[in-house]
């Protein structure tokens, strides 16, 4: 077990050589590995370590003597105590090429591939305000920092209203300006936020589970359109109302304004009834020529503008024939399914989540595409033999599954029924290379294609192209 220090240990000129797992900047001592808090590797610095464990210890950042060309002045003024923007103090092009090396070594290291190089990674066009979709909690535990804890003062007011801080379930930092999206988001939380205090509606306590106000989603479309989402706790009908007429009559950009009352322990809200105040329950988001209706708990990916560019090599690197099967594995709301419908015989999308296959298939009558098919299930139980013979064998296999990546029974089924290729888009490349592992039994990599959807962060999106070894794919 990890222990804080009684007493913090300082090791003087420290060279930070590297990124490691989660993004986190690594140094070395005595051949003892050190994460070491909001460092840029080339940083040489005083550190003071304050917890051991057996396989590492953490370290921050007491003196920097100096600073890495890697190196740049934070955007953001809540750098270091948010956790969302954990990179912002690295130059961009430091970012991918990390980001880069991480795909490769995952790739080596845990799939058991040989492999010297992979596709440069694209960079984003956008790299702050390129988020669609943000939450933000409610808290009257606002997270204090060290000036107000040291001041010894009463503070009265501890409502909040922004994201937790890292580790710590019932700490709330509040958030002044957030520059993931663009406005009117920051002008919408802020003001939510001065109503919410002006007119006393309660803030939510977690560890009490009491309080009105819970969590504000904000997404907003390519299309310009908003939509805006308030969670509230407790079923106070008229001071529910009173906030969101507020918002109705503060922004006119308001294209769907819903609220859902939400009392579990929780506040996922997949299995919450969602009640459209105003406007309509969705909003559209396009790709190229087609329209995707997006509601309140629908996925679709954060960076429209690179989910483009992801689904434009998806398809390209998949080398789809119009006498193609293809099966779209994870399918959400049926976006891949639908791009690249055009091009193949027919698309058979699977997802476990009701709500996105209800909206493939209206997006599918909305876009006016009639050989796509979609089933809602648990994965690793619909994606059987007799589904396959039910629906075709695939020729070619999409799969983007979430972070955790496949189950291992879905491996397994694909490797029984031996699509000629399979085109593997993942944001978790060390999960990826775990089915890779099994998967190259009797797959060859044939393409790697990072794709940077998330700026700033350490997060990255992966295409990666097997194809079979026997199949003939001319």
């Amino acid at each position: 077990m990890g222990r804080r220090n009684k007493k913090p240990m300082l090791l003087k000129q420290i060279l930070i050589t590297d990124i490691a797992f989660k993004g986190k900047s690594v140094a070395r001592h005595d051949g003892k590995v050190i994460f070491v808090h909001k460092g840029v590797p080339g940083d040489i610095c005083d550190i003071l370590v304050f917890k051991k464990k057996r396989k590492y210890w953490e370290a921050k950042i007491e003196k920097t003597i100096s600073y890495s060309k890697k190196r740049i002045k934070p955007k953001c003024e809540h750098f270091g105590t948010c956790g969302g923007c954990k990179w912002q103090n690295m130059n961009y092009q430091s970012q991918l090429e990390f980001k880069e090396k991480e795909i490769l070594n995952n790739l080596i290291k845990i799939g058991g591939v040989s492999l010297k190089k992979i596709n440069t990674i694209i960079g984003s066009e956008d790299q702050y305000y390129y988020r669609n979709k943000m939450e933000f909690t409610f808290s009257n535990k606002r997270w204090l920092n060290s000036a107000e804890i040291k001041s010894k003062k009463e503070i009265k007011n501890k409502n909040s209203l922004g994201f937790h801080i890292p580790g710590m379930f019932d700490k709330v930092l509040d958030i002044k300006n957030c520059h993931l999206q663009k406005e009117p988001s920051n002008s919408i939380r802020l003001s939510v936020k001065k109503f919410a205090e002006k007119h006393n509606l309660t803030f939510f306590d977690l560890k009490e589970q009491k309080g009105l106000l819970r969590n504000l989603l904000v997404r907003i479309s390519s299309t310009n359109e908003l939509m805006v989402l308030v969670q509230f706790f407790e079923n106070n009908p008229k001071q529910i109302k009173f906030l969101l007429e507020h918002i109705k009559n503060s922004f006119s950009s308001v294209t769907s304004l819903l609220y859902t009352i939400n009392q579990k322990a929780n506040n996922t809200i997949y299995d919450q009834k969602i009640i459209c105040y105003h406007g309509k329950d969705h909003i559209t988001e396009k790709i190229d020529e087609l329209e995707f209706k997006i509601g309140a708990k629908t996925f679709f990916q954060t960076n429209i503008k690179q989910t483009k560019i992801l689904y434009q090599k998806t398809k390209e690197l998949a080398k789809i024939k119009k006498s193609d099967v293809v099966y779209d594995l994870y399918t959400g709301t049926g976006t891949i399914a639908q791009y690249i419908a055009k091009d193949v015989k027919k698309v058979i999308g699977i997802d476990s989540v009701k709500e996105g296959i209800v909206a493939a298939k209206e997006n599918t009558k909305k876009n006016n595409i009639k050989n796509c098919s979609f089933f809602t299930g648990d994965m690793k139980e619909i994606f059987s033999e007799d589904f396959i013979k039910a629906n075709d064998s695939p020729d070619v296999i999409i799969t983007d599954p979430p972070r955790d990546g496949m189950h291992k029974k879905v491996v397994q089924q694909i490797l029984k029924i031996q699509p000629k290729r399979i085109v593997y888009v993942s944001c978790n490349s060390a999960t990826q290379s775990r089915d890779l592992s099994i998967l190259k039994e009797q797959y060859a990599v044939k393409n790697i294609q990072p794709v940077d959807m998330f700026p700033q962060t350490h997060h990255v999106e992966n295409i990666l192209v097997l194809e079979h070894f026997t199949k003939n794919l001319q």
